[in-house]
């Protein structure tokens, strides 16, 4: 399963990277094995409107998992892409320039996975 991951660089930015979260098939269906999280919420924007949020750092090591609506996230360099439902993205730019994100399909409702400190992302590259 595809996770589009944002990061800080060495250069200060925000960068995409592309990680492939391992499935294993079994009766239930293709699953991957437990990711450890510290807290899960909600975030719905029907009552903010259209929202942007400039160049900002993630607050926090997290999934966004879009389930209404679609956003822009804009990183170094200009480079742009939009998300939408069924997109699994990883907030991890915790320094640096951060990133833009621009609601461009809206209102979004969003479910956010807090990871635990112990998660090792270097089994998904």
């Amino acid at each position: 399963m595809l996770v589009t991951r944002i990061y800080s660089g060495e250069d200060g930015l925000s960068h995409f990277e592309e990680l492939d979260l391992p499935l294993t098939i079994s009766a239930a269906g293709a699953m991957s094995s437990p990711i450890s999280i510290e807290s899960i919420f909600v975030r719905d924007t029907s009552e903010a409107g259209p929202v942007v949020w400039d160049y900002h750092v993630a607050p926090r090591r997290q999934f966004a998992i879009h389930l209404v609506g679609r956003t822009e996230i804009e990183v170094g360099g200009g480079v742009k892409r939009t998300f939408g439902p069924g997109d699994l993205l990883l907030a991890d730019d915790l320094t640096g320039q951060g990133h833009i994100s621009r609601e461009v399909e809206g209102p979004r409702l969003q479910i956010f996975a807090v990871l635990a400190d112990r998660v090792d992302l270097d089994r998904w590259r």
